[in-house]
């Protein structure tokens, strides 16, 4: 492999095969299997008539989401965290991500005093799992509130804007954009970034891993999940046929 390369033979700039299924599951408000190449997580929108206590008397809505790896979804089993008796620190990290994300382009008090909670179980992992539900998760809450919608209990989506998620790093000296897990483990510096589809940042998690980066480096990774956070946003407004 040529310095640079990618162990897929992806472009630097190309992302992974990326797959929207809507209605994935009968029962939720809202549900999406959501795939970036052989990373797949299924995502549920469900709809409660309550919100947390910090929030009663408020008239104002809450979006939240809970996020979870499958015991198979990756090479060797791992034990369901609810058999441990408690979640990692890395399960309650990302999925307070995912509730941000979401929030950010959520309004609130147009929702109304209810919950939609959105959650994510990760079926088959191959880097990028939190990138992927956060772009699934969104897709997911639209369609509940969608639901909400049809059933004449908002009289609008409470929705600013659209927002996705995607990996980027400095792979063999190259900035990539979606990282597999082979590319993923093997970058010298990784983050994940979360943008709106008008283009405003919503988090940037990166970290240097082994070697450090400079602000050019910082600069070229953001450009690049800049141009493929608006690829994935072409990809959500496909999957739900709007403009």
């Amino acid at each position: 492999m040529t310095a640079g390369g990618r162990p897929s033979q992806r472009k630097p700039d190309e992302l992974r095969t990326v797959r929207i299924q809507r209605g994935f599951t009968r029962h939720a408000e809202g549900s999406v299997l959501v795939e970036f190449g052989d990373t797949r997580v299924l995502c549920t929108a469900s709809v409660e008539e309550r919100v947390p206590p910090f929030l009663k008397e408020s008239g104002r809505g809450w979006v939240t989401a809970e996020y979870g790896m499958l015991p198979r979804s990756t090479n060797t089993r791992n034990d369901r965290e609810a058999a441990r008796g408690k979640q990692s620190g890395r399960t309650q990290e990302i999925q307070r991500l995912i509730g941000r994300a979401l929030r950010a382009v959520t309004d609130l008090s147009a929702l109304g005093p209810r919950s939609i909670q959105i959650d994510c179980d990760v079926l088959q992992a191959d880097g990028g799992t939190r990138t992927a539900a956060i772009t699934g998760g969104f897709v997911a809450l639209h369609d509940a509130l969608t639901w909400l919608r049809g059933k004449e209990l908002i009289p609008a989506l409470p929705l600013t804007d659209f927002v996705a998620a995607v990996s980027v790093g400095v792979h063999q000296g190259v900035p990539v954009l979606d990282l597999d897990y082979a590319e993923d483990s093997a970058c010298g510096c990784d983050m994940n970034v979360v943008m709106t589809g008008g283009g405003n940042f919503v988090e940037v998690q990166g970290t240097a891993e082994g070697e450090t980066f400079s602000r050019k480096d910082l600069d070229a990774l953001l450009a690049l999940a800049q141009r493929g956070i608006a690829e994935l946003v072409g990809h959500q407004r496909r999957a739900l046929g709007v403009g």
